[in-house]
């Protein structure tokens, strides 16, 4: 590291020390790692979740299975209806996964290229465990990273290509000690001070070594133009007899695999719903739902049926005061509350 490297370090842990957030998952600054399991746990939850949307989902995980063996013993369905509503259900899948090999080795391997391996774990996860929780050297780089360092250092090459040249400006001020903290320092930086719209460049530990506050920090880092997503249409259906409702439990892969669910027409990813309802009768529209996923928004019409005609395949009657704890995702929440409002 140069000797503005080693300011830049020593300025962000010196600030890290006063400024940490306090969450659930973290050491203080400067105290001994935290269990690998809780650094794991959040920051498979934090992909693409914001840290106020995790602290509930982490506090209700860690209460039920305080360890990766606890989770890996747990049935498939209880962590899918935990894990409801956070989103990206692929996450939840790969934590069960990864949760079992964890377990049946003994604990959680120590090394980048070791928690790779893991199903779930890319890059940038396996760098944050390896720093937070074992406090090797690793360049951990998330969006909040890739904004300060951006901004840092006016990177102006537009993303994804830029990412490259972020990476190599990160490792270069990242240093071989407190590592961890170092990372977590860069996340608070770019969530409560190098923020988005806003920066407050006048707050900021690293102003005086920040080539793009001269400039306009905020069209750092340079970002192509956002496509415009596909709206796929679909249809849900609400079976009620006396108080409990019919919900089917999804397939294990694919969109929202092994979730509980209305029963729908098939709709996916790639394209419309063009399947038949799961009985015959007079279908009546209960209003329209819409959700967005990460590349696509689905418009859901909510059909309910009057027949007394039993549903064709496998299901359940779930008690409808009890819908809650059905574990819906998201979509079939808000399509469950159409219906119910009439």
């Amino acid at each position: 590291m140069t000797a503005s490297d080693n300011t830049i370090s020593a300025a962000l842990l010196a600030w890290y020390d006063r400024h940490a957030r306090d969450l659930p998952w973290r050491s203080r600054p400067g105290a001994p790692p935290p269990d690998p399991y809780r650094v794991w746990l959040s920051e498979i939850m934090l992909q693409q979740t914001t840290v106020a949307a995790v602290k509930p989902y982490f506090a209700r995980f860690t209460a039920i299975w305080p360890t990766v063996e606890a989770l890996a013993a747990a049935p498939d369905e209880d962590v899918m209806a935990a894990w409801a509503g956070l989103g990206y259900y692929s996450r939840a899948r790969n934590l069960l996964a990864a949760s079992r090999l964890v377990a049946e080795a003994g604990g959680f391997p120590d090394t980048e290229a070791e928690l790779r391996k893991l199903p779930g774990v890319g890059d940038y996860t396996a760098a944050a465990i390896a720093a937070i929780a074992f406090g090797g050297r690793a360049v951990v780089v998330d969006a909040n990273v890739e904004r300060v360092v951006s901004r840092l250092f006016a990177i102006g090459e537009p993303l994804p290509q830029g990412r490259k040249a972020i990476r190599a400006a990160a490792d270069a001020i990242t240093p071989a000690e407190r590592a961890g903290d170092f990372a977590q320092a860069m996340m608070d930086l770019g969530s409560q001070v190098c923020t988005v719209r806003q920066p407050q460049c006048l707050l900021c530990p690293l102003a005086s070594e920040c080539a793009a506050r001269a400039t306009d920090p905020v069209r750092f880092p340079v970002k192509p133009a956002k496509k415009a997503r596909p709206v796929r249409q679909g249809r849900a259906f609400w079976i009620a007899r006396g108080e409990a409702v019919w919900l089917v439990r999804r397939q294990g892969s694919g969109m929202l695999g092994g979730m509980r669910a209305l029963p729908d027409d098939g709709w996916n990813a790639r394209g419309d719903g063009h399947g038949e309802p799961p009985m015959p009768g007079e279908w009546t529209s209960r209003g329209m739902v819409r959700h967005g996923f990460t590349h696509f928004e689905i418009e859901l019409e909510v059909l309910d049926c009057a027949s007394d005609t039993d549903p064709s395949g496998e299901g359940e009657w779930w008690p409808v005061e009890r819908l809650d704890d059905a574990g819906l995702p998201t979509l079939f929440a808000k399509a469950a509350r159409r219906a119910l409002a009439g």
